[in-house]
C-alpha cells in the first residue's frame, strides 16, 4: 500500500475517532434571576440585539450551529465560548460587583466603537449577528445610560 494511502486512512480513522469527543454544552434553558435582563432595563431593541449577537458566547445559552457536532470545530467553538463567558456573562451579570457591571458596559461601548465585538469569526458564519451602525449607535447609548443608573441607583 502507498505511503498517501496509508496516510489518508489513519487521517479518516482518527477523524471519525475524535467524532466520539465531544464537548459539553452550554445550554441551562432558563434564564437566571442575575441574567442582565432582570437586573437592569433592557430595553426591547437592545435585548434583540444582545440575544442575537452577544448571547452565545457571553450566556449561560448558547445556540449551535450545525457544525459544532462536529469535532474539532465543536472543541474550538466550545473554547470560545469559555472564554466569552469568562470576560462577560450576561447570565451572571447581576451577581457582578457594582465596579464590576460598570467596567464591563463600559468594555461593552469600546468594544463596540472599536468594532472589536461581535468577532467577525463569529459575524462571518452568523449574518445576523452583523450589528449596523444604527444597533451599534443604540446599544452604545443603553451601556452609557446603564452605567449611569447603576451609579445612582446603588
Amino acid at each position: 500500500m502507498r505511503l498517501a494511502k496509508k496516510i489518508g486512512i489513519a487521517f479518516l480513522v482518527v477523524f471519525i475517532a475524535i467524532q466520539f469527543i465531544q464537548p459539553a454544552r452550554n445550554k441551562s434553558g432558563q434564564v437566571l434571576p442575575t441574567d442582565i435582563s432582570k437586573t437592569v432595563t433592557v430595553i426591547a431593541p437592545v435585548a434583540a440585539i444582545l440575544k442575537t449577537a452577544c448571547y452565545d458566547c457571553h450566556s449561560n445559552n448558547t445556540s449551535y450551529p450545525w457544525y459544532a457536532s462536529v469535532q474539532p470545530f465543536g472543541w474550538i467553538l466550545s473554547g470560545h465560548i469559555r472564554k466569552g463567558k469568562a470576560e462577560l456573562n450576561f447570565s451572571e451579570f447581576g451577581s457582578y460587583p457594582i465596579r464590576r457591571q460598570q467596567s464591563k458596559l463600559k468594555s461593552i461601548v469600546s468594544q463596540l466603537n472599536d468594532n472589536e465585538m461581535p468577532l467577525a469569526s463569529y459575524t462571518w458564519m452568523h449574518k445576523k449577528a452583523r450589528l449596523s451602525a444604527e444597533e451599534k449607535k443604540m446599544a452604545i447609548e443603553w451601556a452609557r445610560k446603564t452605567m449611569e443608573t447603576i451609579d445612582t441607583v446603588k
